[in-house]
């Protein structure tokens, strides 16, 4: 099975220049949905935004000769934004209505849709709120084991609110599926994009992001500085050749 080739080194999430200004700019958008009284859990809700993500790039429609294909080539040549909003009752279901795909956790339901123009919002997702997306976890999220699965990792010294680190590890889980190889793309395919999202230790931070695995630098459009570290993609397959990059 091939692939389209990913994007340069020279990595659309980096602050400073960058070829990628030049060019048109898309957004992938991504709804979370935000009933009154039964909001998602934090962690969950980050955990299904990436894989949101992952489902969109692996689609068939998102790929070669698909209706989304286009799309994500133009976006791919541009700097990688995901705008996240929210969405309840009549929201949500007109954004279902739109052309996307919805992504459900254990009490998450991430959609998300083809890029669009960063000026072109479909009129029902343009109105939808991006601030005040604030959610917690009822517990403490358990200790992730790398050697289960992929874990993406959080800057434990950044605070971000929930919508823009859903961005952050959508970013995260877009790096590591640009670096697989096509073997383990179809592995993690088939397993559903499994992954986890925790917020690693502050002693362990640096090791990370030095370990030679794919490191999200946002570009600072919102909330954090240019060139933060925000995230780090700690696939099984990505950890072969470089050094251990886990408790």
């Amino acid at each position: 099975m091939s692939h389209d080739p990913a994007p340069s080194s020279d990595s659309p999430f980096r602050t400073g220049h960058d070829p990628r200004d030049e060019a048109p700019q898309f957004v992938l958008p991504l709804v979370v949905r935000m009933e009154r009284g039964a909001p998602p859990a934090r962690t969950d809700a980050l955990e299904t935004a990436a894989r949101a993500v992952l489902v969109l790039l692996g689609d068939d429609r998102a790929r070669g000769d698909g209706e989304w294909a286009e799309a994500v080539r133009d976006w791919e040549d541009a700097r990688i934004r995901k705008v996240v909003r929210r969405a309840r009752g009549a929201e949500w279901r007109r954004a279902e209505a739109l052309p996307g795909i919805t992504v459900t956790g254990k009490s998450a339901e991430v959609r998300v849709f083809p890029p669009i123009p960063l000026d072109g919002w479909p009129k029902d997702l343009a109105k939808l709120q991006v601030s005040g997306t604030e959610l917690d976890d009822p517990e403490p999220p358990l200790p992730a084991d790398p050697a289960d699965g992929p874990v993406l990792w959080l800057n434990p010294d950044l605070d971000m609110s929930a919508g823009k680190a859903m961005a952050q590890t959508g970013h995260g889980a877009q790096l590591a599926w640009w670096a697989l190889p096509d073997t383990d793309r179809a592995a993690w395919r088939d397993a559903g994009y499994a992954l986890t999202v925790r917020t690693a230790a502050p002693a362990d931070w640096t090791r990370l992001t030095t370990s030679g695995l794919p490191v999200v630098r946002d570009a600072g459009f919102t909330e954090i500085a240019p060139g933060s570290c925000t995230v780090v993609a700690d696939h099984p397959a990505l950890r072969r050749g470089v050094c251990p990059a886990s408790p």
